[in-house]
């Protein structure tokens, strides 16, 4: 009834700041700032294993829909020579379902500066929960057959206008520890795409199929968090030299083995 009388008094009143306040209320932003010592995706260094600076925000709706956007300085992808810059936009819906939380949406990968042919879409399903004092969440993302996918690599089955698609799947999980101020965290990955390099330098899944995987700890200092994690791939020695050049940083280490990562970040 209620609704029904506001209704019937927008229709005869100019808006009000009370009115405006509530209707502001079905609205929330937050976003987060952060540093890092290295930029991994999926277990790969897009910032030639150097520091990295990156932040985003997000806007929900009381209803269950968000839009965002996030965004991270990169390094060339190693010594290819791509973008300097990944901007990511996303949107989606969460709804509750049983104990846990459904959230659909889908993000558009942009790397401005980089070659014609780099964006990319990629929708995604995630499911998470608690199960005691740990909060787990497992996805799967699927990125459709694009251009940006496609196998450029120079080997003989690559060809131009290529298009292929990728399939990620993974798993988080973290836990406070009790009566501190430290979260234990764990991811692992699995990739599934084109082994090629790709028009913009680099793919999503570089060597076609691998593993990734994250263990680490969080510590909260009130809106500060300070982070430490080991990220480390299965690719391996003889994958990296079929793609030399994405898989070396500028000192020709690997940008897909084994470091430990610290970073710190503040979210509002």
């Amino acid at each position: 009834m209620k609704k029904h009388i506001l209704a019937a008094a927008l229709l005869t009143l100019p808006a009000t700041p009370a009115l405006a306040q509530e209707e502001a209320k079905t609205f929330s932003v937050t976003g987060s700032v952060a540093l890092v010592t290295d930029y991994r995706f999926r277990g790969v260094s897009q910032s030639d294993e150097n520091a990295a600076i990156q932040g985003g925000i997000t806007v929900t709706h009381e209803s269950g829909l968000y839009a965002g956007t996030w965004a991270s300085n990169l390094a060339g992808w190693g010594t290819f020579g791509g973008a300097n810059m990944e901007l990511d936009l996303y949107g989606g819906y969460k709804l509750p379902v049983g104990g846990g939380t459904l959230d659909v949406g889908l993000t558009w990968y942009m790397y401005p500066g980089g070659a014609d042919v780099t964006d990319f879409a990629e929708p995604y399903v995630k499911l998470s929960g608690t199960v005691g004092p740990a909060s787990l969440t497992a996805g799967v993302a699927y990125a459709p057959k694009q251009r940006a996918l496609g196998n450029y690599s120079g080997t003989p089955e690559s060809r131009i206008g290529d298009k292929e698609d990728n399939l990620y799947l993974w798993g988080d999980i973290a836990s406070a520890i009790p009566e501190t101020p430290v979260t234990l965290k764990g991811h692992i990955g699995y990739s599934d795409g084109n082994p090629g390099l790709g028009p913009n330098g680099t793919s999503v899944a570089p060597t076609g199929k691998y593993w990734d995987w994250m263990l680490g700890a969080d510590l909260a200092l009130g809106p500060v968090t300070l982070g430490v994690a080991y990220v480390d791939t299965d690719i391996s020695f003889g994958d990296r030299a079929y793609l030399p050049s994405f898989s070396n940083s500028e000192d020709g280490s690997s940008i897909a083995n084994g470091k430990v990562i610290a970073s710190i970040s503040a979210a509002f």
